[in-house]
């Protein structure tokens, strides 16, 4: 039957539903043995989260129990449309120490007030983040190198630790002190240290740290916490001795919750809302594609944009705050043997029912067991061999790194991470802004003549061959013409110029305004520009910008042996009987006859 669109001649509107439910396209991949797999992985997310939901809260300084809220509805819906068959969304150390740095200046940590910015400042992440994924914008997350990542992951690493100072040593020392502050009033009251809770914290540490080593399969941060919690059960019945504990948690399923939009609200978390998705973003989508190289899998970064901004907007919801892919829960699910994006939303089903039974043993855990717990996971984020590599290999990097790191410690984190996006992008501008210009000749020892550095190669009097490595953009025109200049002081004789273009992948309007006053001064003078080898889109650019005219369409070759056999007929034949160079098969002296003009190339309009 046919439609009344289909008689006006309007096609049938076709919805891209694995695009708007991308589960679909993994949904073949469900069988009875995959689903095996992923719940035995799904329950092992559950456990691992469960300790990690605890730790990831306090150092937000969030209530304990919306780090478990964050790693369940989040999880699940990340899961559902996201891309990735192994990522595994929910709290981390990373985002939930920029939420601490966003909001304590605004509300006391812990507090209802508190609470409310952090489901506002979670809103707001998931809706620019669902934005960015349907506008397809997946590759700015490549603008945060890796080592940005790494100097702010090893800062981090370390306010973890200074936040737990007062837990770890038994101290009175304000909320909120800076980096210097506490360090500077741990010194000053290492007589008032307290051996008992540093007794406990540091054997949480320490268990931790060989279980992990030597029983790498057993679940270190759960036998650490059993441990601490042992061993201060054991101090308060030796010397009755009491140490504060994070206390019971709720039994109950994540509450419905709002984030609240009023203008206060909104102003107080916007300084920090793109600091947050920027990092959220970079930390989701890295981890997806480093397990997608080890499974062999495609990840679609736009999805995960989407899958990210959905699962921290229901997040808002549902008593979460800012979740984002997990390095640990994902490293351990696709460890676990999870095949499908089901592994994930089971792990999130799993905590629900574990947290109704567990949560009441929280009142047993105490705060120096949980600063062990967390200087344990502050030390496993410093990634040593990364930074020595980057020290040995690459200064400039290793800059960026440090700055970021003593930005991390000293400022607030979100001008951290904006500091070490900027010093990146001026690098990768400082080398994209100074393409590689070099003299190129044909080398004599070679029977096909391939083209050498001309410093180990005659060149010919006339003809100067140049090649060009990188982009000709606005920044980089100055040290293009900048080259060609003192390559002119160093050879004024050489009034031709062939400029081998292979290299060059784009051309803006300044690019192509230089290249076009290039090839008219050396018309002037008696010369020519030529281009040998460009790529059908820098030609394209050219002409767009009206610089193929100035230079000449005809001055254009796919190979150098078509650009030296038209170039040579034009040179100076009166220069050519007396060369010695003798670099080109042309130049036996038989073919030496008069040019057939002198300027065989001059664009209209360009007088010689």
């Amino acid at each position: 039957m046919t439609t009344p669109l289909a008689r006006l001649g309007i096609p049938p509107l076709r919805l891209d539903w694995p695009r708007l439910l991308p589960f679909l396209r993994w949904r073949n991949r469900v069988n009875r043995q995959s689903l095996r797999d992923d719940l035995m992985a799904g329950l092992t997310g559950a456990l691992v989260a469960l300790p990690q939901g605890v730790a990831f809260a306090t150092i937000a300084g969030m209530p304990p129990e919306y780090g478990l809220y964050a790693g369940m509805i989040p999880a699940i819906i990340a899961a559902l449309f996201g891309s990735s068959w192994h990522l595994v969304s929910g709290p981390t150390t990373a985002a939930s120490i920029v939420l601490f740095s966003v909001l304590s200046p605004h509300a006391e940590p812990g507090s209802a007030q508190y609470v409310s910015l952090a489901l506002t400042l979670t809103f707001l992440v998931g809706i620019i983040q669902l934005v960015m994924g349907l506008a397809r914008m997946g590759t700015l997350v490549n603008f945060i190198s890796h080592s940005v990542v790494t100097g702010f992951t090893a800062g981090a690493a370390i306010l973890i630790a200074t936040n737990q100072v007062k837990h770890f040593f038994g101290l009175e020392i304000a909320r909120g002190s800076s980096f210097s502050d506490t360090w500077s009033a741990l010194f000053s009251q290492l007589d008032q240290v307290q051996p008992g809770v540093t007794a406990v914290a540091m054997l949480t540490l320490v268990l931790g740290i060989a279980v992990k080593q030597f029983l790498p399969k057993w679940p270190y941060m759960i036998v650490a916490m059993l441990g601490g919690s042992a061993a201060a059960a054991a101090l308060s019945a030796w010397q009755g001795m009491q140490l504060s504990t994070v206390g019971a948690l709720p039994a109950s399923l994540p509450p419905l919750s709002a984030p609240a939009l009023d203008g206060e609200s909104i102003r107080a978390v916007a300084s920090g809302v793109v600091a947050v998705t920027l990092l959220a973003l970079t930390e989701a989508v890295s981890i997806a594609r480093a397990l997608a190289a080890r499974s062999g899998q495609h990840v679609d970064g736009n999805q995960e944009f989407i899958g990210q901004g959905m699962s921290n907007i229901a997040g808002a919801f549902f008593s979460g705050y800012v979740a984002t892919g997990s390095f640990n829960r994902s490293g351990v699910n696709y460890a676990a043997g999870a095949k499908t994006p089901l592994a994930a939303m089971m792990a999130g089903f799993f905590l629900l029912l574990v947290v109704l039974l567990v949560a009441p043993w929280a009142r047993f855990l105490p705060n120096a067991a949980m600063a062990g717990i967390l200087f344990l996971v502050a030390w496993g984020l410093i990634d040593f061999k990364e930074i020595a590599h980057t020290v040995k290999t690459n200064r400039s990097e290793f800059a960026i790194m440090a700055a970021t790191f003593a930005a991390t410690l000293f400022l607030t984190l979100e001008e951290a991470i904006i500091i070490g996006v900027l010093m990146s992008l001026s690098l990768y501008l400082a080398r994209t802004s100074k393409p590689q210009v070099h003299v190129r000749a044909p080398n004599p020892h070679n029977r096909k003549r391939k083209f050498t550095d001309a410093a180990h190669a005659p060149q010919c009097p006339q003809l100067r061959f140049v090649r060009i490595d990188g982009s000709l953009f606005f920044g980089a025109t100055a040290h293009v013409r900048e080259k060609l200049a003192a390559q002119d002081l160093a050879q004024p004789e050489q009034k031709h110029v062939a400029i081998i273009a292979h290299g060059i992948n784009f051309i803006d309007m300044a690019g192509a305004e230089a290249l076009a006053s290039e090839a008219q001064r050396r018309c002037r003078t008696g010369g020519g520009l030529y281009l040998i080898g460009a790529k059908d889109r820098v030609r394209e650019q050219l002409a767009e910008n009206g610089a193929l005219k100035a230079i000449g369409g005809a001055n254009l070759f796919d190979s150098k042996t078509d650009a030296i056999a038209e170039i040579y007929r034009h040179l100076n034949r009166d220069v050519c009987r007396t060369c010695s160079a003798r670099v080109f098969r042309e130049c036996m002296p038989a073919q030496v006859e008069p040019a057939s003009h002198p300027h065989p190339f001059i664009p209209a309009g360009v007088q010689p």
